[in-house]
């Protein structure tokens, strides 16, 4: 008896009955086809909106060379400026339908999960894009203008016979490095909720976290140099931040320990 109601206490923390596979595959089919539905959507809104996203994001570079008027960006292909704004229009969009695309992501996972589990789970699939937007805020307003300062160091004029070095840059391959230094910089201030889920799940441990902070470290430079371009400045930018997340994962998981404890106890 004592069984039997036990298995009937858990089953009912379910939100829902089991469902055969076949259905399960018709939902999964629905959800993505209304996540891709989203994206389509967002894409053609971020595409109107392309030429206004790209002068944001050459904002940092527009404001170093503010009263330089023979300054300019440049494009050498006739296709090269559509497929940048395509580029843009999909950078863009896919941000835009993110919350759709985790909501749908959600509703299908979320009838498999226990209350408890729920409300675990949910917090992290909040803090995602907060801490993804994190990371792409920090690096445009204090990485980009100082790394777009010291690239620009690097022109030359034309004195004492020397011809002159000017920056010009492509706009493809100034989105490109943008994109590609927004994408590495928020996805490493996804280190929290990574190393926390690993805490909640059991796969480490506090105590592991903090014997391993020597590897981490290294770690943390050996992603900066992979994630950014090739120079010391971008890579001690993103590495210092990664160190700086670890540490706060540790603080996130001994407070997630605790919280763990004090529901098992209660």
């Amino acid at each position: 008896m004592s069984d039997g109601s036990n298995q009937n206490d858990n089953t009912d923390f379910l939100d829902d009955e089991k469902m055969p596979l076949l259905d399960h595959l018709v939902e999964l089919r629905q959800r993505l086809l209304f996540a891709v539905a989203a994206l389509v959507v967002c894409f053609f809104i971020a595409f109107y909106f392309a030429g206004p996203i790209f002068n944001i994001l050459v904002a940092p570079l527009a404001d170093l060379w503010q009263g330089q008027t023979s300054k300019r960006l440049i494009y050498t292909a006739l296709h090269e400026k559509f497929f940048t704004d395509i580029k843009i229009a999909f950078f863009a969009g896919t941000f835009l339908a993110f919350p759709i695309i985790a909501n749908q992501l959600w509703k299908f996972i979320a009838p498999g999960l226990y209350q408890q589990e729920k409300r675990a789970f949910l917090p992290f699939l909040l803090a995602t894009p907060v801490l993804f937007f994190a990371g792409g805020a920090f690096v445009y307003y204090f990485v980009f203008p100082v790394a777009w300062a010291f690239f620009a160091g690097f022109e030359q004029a034309a004195v004492g016979g020397n011809l002159a070095i000017e920056l010009e840059p492509k706009v493809n391959e100034y989105l490109s490095l943008v994109m590609r230094l927004i994408f590495a910089f928020g996805l490493s201030f996804e280190l929290p909720v990574l190393l926390t889920l690993l805490t909640r799940s059991g796969l480490v441990t506090v105590e592991m976290l903090k014997q391993k902070r020597r590897y981490a470290v290294v770690l943390a430079f050996i992603a900066a140099a992979i994630l950014t371009p090739p120079d010391p400045l971008s890579q001690v930018a993103l590495a210092i931040p990664i160190i700086l997340l670890y540490e706060i994962s540790i603080w996130c998981s001994i407070l997630m320990d605790r919280k763990k404890n004090n529901d098992e106890e209660a």
